[in-house]
């Protein structure tokens, strides 16, 4: 905890590098603004001192004249230091949020797929702003309060010093009493502000989640269901506040009580020397003025302790966060990656996602120059996982991944990503406008050739509809478009990327018979010249490949063409036979196909698949356009 918040303060500082001049000024101004409120005690003191001479009053009226003439230049001198203090203020703290804003949001984007697979959204969302108002509340205490407070009771101490020495001495002690206190109750609190803030991140994140989620909330009758979490975490929430809050009330009335005693003590005590003629009217108003002043700096010191760690552990998770090495980065002499052939080499590659669950066993393949390979086989065998290893979402457990010759992990990430487009099952969108999300495969690319790419993908049709074209804004993550809508948003942004390598993870997943078939032509002119690895469960659209991976078990089982794998007695002819017999994967249907299979002779399901394979060719070719829409 003490770690951090000196993680925390450290941060802050180097953060004000390049705008610390600024910083020495706000400082400089509100300790001359502090000092000098502090001075104007002892005119005033010398103001009723004069007051009570007796002589010819015309006469003491020159010097009592004089003396408000010094006290409205002191106090002109501290208006101005405020104006000071407050116009460098105006520049230096908005500078350095900016700044920390900025590493804040670099420092997050370079942490890995699984950081924030394992975060939510909110909850990143929170820490990221509570850190930057943490710096700023914090500053703020510090100029306005802390140091106006040091240099008070400074002066204080000093003046009451060179007046009677025995109320400094009990001043101090109190001071250091008071102090002690404050600092052993703080300590003690912020344990539970620490847990408060966690508590109020979790809410956060919880409530993001049940919005990102709304439609399977209401759909899957979950409501009352999350009302009920939700109800829980914010209760716990409150429970810590109300402790908090609670603490916070016992320490006002201890630093109430420890008040009341100082002031009573010190106007005690200059009752006794006023007895004794040892002290003027005129000090009794300077010490009046002081206690004023050490009341009103003292009593909100408290809080203002607490409220500094308070502010310090909202910042906490950011800081832990910046400070925590990124899990995936670039080695340290790693350098551009280079394309020549757009070779891919997997070699005896292995990757675990713990110790105990391994998900990849020595898996070795060879995908050629411009070589159109598909991966296929059951759901959870590794598919997508060797894409995330060869996307470097993750770093392999042992063996390697080369691309013309060079290991990933001696090349530079942004070049890695930029050598590749990859066309996601489940394309996420920005909340920007329609021209925006394609032109994010290539950000120089002029209207013209994101039209163009938009056409090639089919999406210039459905665009051109909207009443704001490519102008309109396509809600948060997509939302506003239909799944097959946003699958050509993404396949227009490949084709604009033109990566050399192409990487198709259920790209056709999401679109009916008659958008699939729109894309098709697409797809084809996106692959020519490239490395392709495509992913599909459809199998139809796997078998045109140059080469076909069968997966199981994070292992290749099988290797070939379609035509080779359907003449070997495997897993890809068990898949096929599946399919074209048009069952479902579910165990029901998948019972019933096994036991037609131990029914009907090999010989007869392999005529009977490839009657189905001509009989949907023929539907094809006579159906208007290439739609399948009409194939059983």
């Amino acid at each position: 905890m003490q770690i951090n918040t000196k993680k925390t303060l450290r941060l802050y500082w180097q953060h004000t590098k390049g705008y610390r001049p600024h910083l020495a000024a706000v400082y400089l101004a509100v300790m001359a603004a502090a000092g000098t409120g502090t001075i104007v005690p002892l005119f005033f003191k010398k103001f009723f001192d004069t007051l009570t001479l007796p002589g010819d009053r015309s006469v003491l009226v020159g010097s009592i004249v004089s003396i408000l003439v010094v006290i409205s230049f002191l106090e002109g001198l501290r208006w101005l230091a405020w104006r000071v203090s407050t116009y460098f203020n105006a520049i230096f703290t908005p500078a350095v949020i900016a700044e920390l804003s900025k590493t804040c949001f670099r420092y997050l984007h370079k942490h890995s797929f699984s950081y924030f697979n394992n975060n939510f959204v909110g909850t990143l969302v929170k820490r990221f702003a509570r850190f930057t108002m943490a710096f700023e509340s914090v500053h703020d205490k510090i100029i306005w309060n802390i140091i106006p407070l040091v240099i008070n009771l400074s002066v204080t101490i000093v003046v009451l010093w060179m007046r009677r020495w025995w109320l400094s001495v009990v001043l101090i002690i109190w001071l250091i009493i008071f102090l002690l206190i404050n600092w052993i109750f703080t300590k003690y609190k912020l344990r539970y502000d620490l847990a408060r803030a966690e508590a109020e991140s979790k809410t956060t994140g919880l409530l993001a989640d049940t919005i990102t989620n709304h439609g399977a909330l209401k759909l899957f009758t979950g409501y009352k269901h999350e009302v009920n979490r939700y109800s829980e975490a914010v209760d716990r929430v409150r429970q810590l506040r109300r402790y908090t809050w609670h603490l916070d009330g016992i320490f006002d009335a201890v630093q109430g009580l420890l008040v009341i005693i100082l002031e009573i003590g010190i106007f005690y005590g200059a009752l006794r020397l006023w007895e004794q003629q040892a002290v003027t009217v005129g000090d009794f108003v300077l010490i009046q003025a002081y206690v004023i002043v050490i009341f009103h700096e003292i009593w909100g010191f408290g809080k203002l302790l607490r409220y500094l760690f308070s502010d310090l552990a909202d910042a906490e998770e950011m800081t832990v966060m910046l400070t925590t090495p990124h899990e995936i980065k670039d080695t340290i002499d790693a350098q551009p990656l280079t394309i020549s052939q757009g070779t891919i080499v997997f070699r005896e590659v292995q990757f675990n996602y713990h110790a105990t669950r391994k998900i990849i066993s020595d898996l070795s393949f060879t995908i050629g120059s411009q070589e159109k390979v598909g991966l296929i086989g059951p759901s959870g065998a590794g598919k997508t996982t060797i894409i995330k290893l060869l996307l470097r979402q993750h770093d392999l457990t042992a063996g390697a991944i080369k691309i013309d010759g060079q290991r990933l992990i001696d090349i530079t990430m942004e070049s890695l990503w930029s050598a590749i487009s990859l066309v996601p099952q489940d394309p996420i969108l920005f909340h920007r406008t329609l021209i925006e999300n394609i032109r994010y495969g290539k950000p120089e690319a002029c209207d013209a050739e994101v039209v163009q790419a938009a056409k090639l993908a089919h999406c210039h049709e459905f665009i051109s509809e909207f009443p704001d074209k490519y102008k309109t804004f396509v809600g948060e993550r997509g939302v506003k478009l239909s799944g097959g809508e946003r699958q050509r948003v993404a396949i227009a942004r490949a084709i604009l990327r033109n990566a050399p390598i192409l990487i198709l993870d259920e790209a056709t997943s999401s679109l009916d018979s008659e958008s699939e078939s729109l894309i098709q032509d697409a797809l084809v002119n996106l692959m020519q010249s490239k490395t392709v690895i495509v992913i599909a469960h459809r199998l139809s659209t796997i078998m045109k490949m140059d080469r076909i991976l069968v997966i199981n078990h994070g292992s290749v089982v099988e290797q070939g063409s379609h035509d080779v794998l359907l003449k070997k007695d495997g897993l890809y002819k068990q898949l096929w036979k599946r399919q074209a017999g048009g069952f479902m994967t579910d165990e029901p249907a998948k019972d019933i196909y096994e036991g037609i299979i131990h029914e009907v002779p090999e010989s007869v399901i392999d005529i009977v698949t490839e009657t189905v394979k001509m009989e949907s060719s023929l539907k094809i070719e006579n159906t208007p356009d290439g739609a399948n829409q009409n194939l059983p």
